[in-house]
């Protein structure tokens, strides 16, 4: 059932399989924006697989602006040994630019902060680009943090596989 404000006309449901072609849209949209359309490499295939198959690895929630589609947030569920609680993480979160300023940003992320609570999350994290002034001041805005002291790590493509060949010895 989607989570609807009236006052804003905002509403939030969960993806189904039939809104792969919507999310591929909002995924291409947002390399765009971060200038990484290149890196794009997603079909509407894998997404279906991945996201509603068998074993999703994630799951994604969309907004809407009246009847019109306004952006999407995906997250998936992660750990933390310290706390012993599940965390929820924000892969992407997007709004469409035209209707950017209207509190969809904000009703995705308040969504997401009940889905963590009602799932006794510790924490709820993100990344975001570190040039990206619009996103950084909006989040401190609600309270996020920056984690100065942390450095993100990635192994990828090639190097994964590469990594995941070496032979131990014994």
């Amino acid at each position: 059932m989607p989570e609807s404000n009236t006052k804003t006309g905002i509403s939030i449901r969960k993806a189904c399989k039939s809104d792969t072609p919507l999310i591929l849209s909002f995924i291409r949209q947002l390399a765009e924006y971060e200038k990484m359309s290149g890196e794009v490499v997603a079909t509407q295939e894998l997404l279906e697989e991945v996201l509603f198959g068998e074993y999703p690895s994630a799951e994604v929630v969309l907004a809407y602006c009246g009847s019109a589609p306004a952006g999407f947030a995906i997250y998936f569920f992660n750990f933390s040994t310290f706390l012993g609680r599940p965390g929820l993480y924000l892969e992407d979160l997007f709004v469409s630019p035209e209707l950017r300023g209207k509190g969809i940003g904000k009703a995705l992320l308040v969504h997401l902060a009940g889905i963590a609570v009602n799932k006794k999350c510790g924490r709820f994290e993100w990344s975001v680009l570190d040039w990206n002034e619009p996103a950084i001041k909006f989040y401190r805005s609600l309270g996020a943090r920056p984690m100065d002291e942390w450095t993100v790590f990635r192994i990828d493509g090639e190097g994964l596989k590469k990594l995941a060949e070496i032979k131990m010895e014994k």
